[in-house]
C-alpha cells in the first residue's frame, strides 16, 4: 500500500486540491448572497406602524378657537366674546347620531368630528366645498378622508334612511 501512495502521490495532492476548492465554492462563495428589499413592501410596513399609532393615540385636546370680542358698549364685548368662547359645544348637547356609520370613519374621527361640532349626519350631507376645506383643514392627521371616502354622499344616503342605497354603492351599513 506504501508503494501505490509513494507511486501516485500526486493523484491524491490534486485530488485534495480539488476537494479543497469544491469546499469553499459551497460553503464561502455562496454566503455573497444579497437579499433585494421591496421599496414598496417597506413603505406599507411604515404606513401600518404610523396607523397603527393614530390609533392608539389618544385624543388631541384641541383649544377653541379665540373669538373676535365686539367692539364698543364700554368692555361687554369682552364679556360676550368670553362667553362665545366658552359656550357648551353642540356635541354635549346632545348624543347625535353614529357617525361611525360612515365609511372611513372610526371612533377616534368620530371624537374629533364631535369636537368641531359634527354631531349630526345631516350636517356632514349639507356641507359645500367650502365647508369640506374648512372641517379637512380641522382634521388633522385625517386631512383628505371627506373626499376620498366622499363623506357628503354617505351621509345623505345615510341621514335620508336610504340604508338600501347606502348598501348597494358603499357595502353593509
Amino acid at each position: 500500500m506504501n508503494e501505490l501512495v509513494a507511486q501516485f502521490w500526486w493523484v491524491f495532492a490534486i485530488a485534495l486540491l480539488v476537494g479543497i476548492i469544491v469546499g469553499w465554492w459551497l460553503f464561502a462563495a455562496n454566503r455573497k448572497t444579497t437579499i433585494a428589499r421591496d421599496p414598496a413592501a417597506e413603505d406599507a410596513a411604515k404606513s401600518v406602524k404610523r396607523n397603527q399609532a393614530l390609533i392608539d393615540s389618544a385624543p388631541s385636546a384641541t383649544p377653541a378657537p379665540p373669538v373676535p370680542a365686539p367692539e364698543g358698549l364700554a368692555g361687554i364685548g369682552t364679556v360676550v366674546g368670553h362667553e362665545a368662547a366658552h359656550a357648551p359645544s353642540p356635541a354635549s348637547a346632545g348624543e347625535g347620531d353614529d357617525l361611525t356609520r360612515l365609511k372611513g370613519v372610526g371612533p377616534k374621527l368620530a371624537a374629533r368630528l364631535r369636537e368641531l361640532g359634527i354631531t349630526q349626519l345631516s350636517q356632514i350631507a349639507a356641507w359645500g366645498k367650502a365647508d369640506i376645506d374648512q372641517f379637512d383643514s380641522q382634521l388633522g392627521d385625517f386631512a383628505g378622508r371627506i373626499r376620498r371616502d366622499n363623506w357628503v354622499e354617505q351621509a345623505k344616503l345615510l341621514a335620508s334612511g336610504d340604508d338600501a342605497a347606502f348598501k348597494e354603492k358603499f357595502g353593509a351599513v
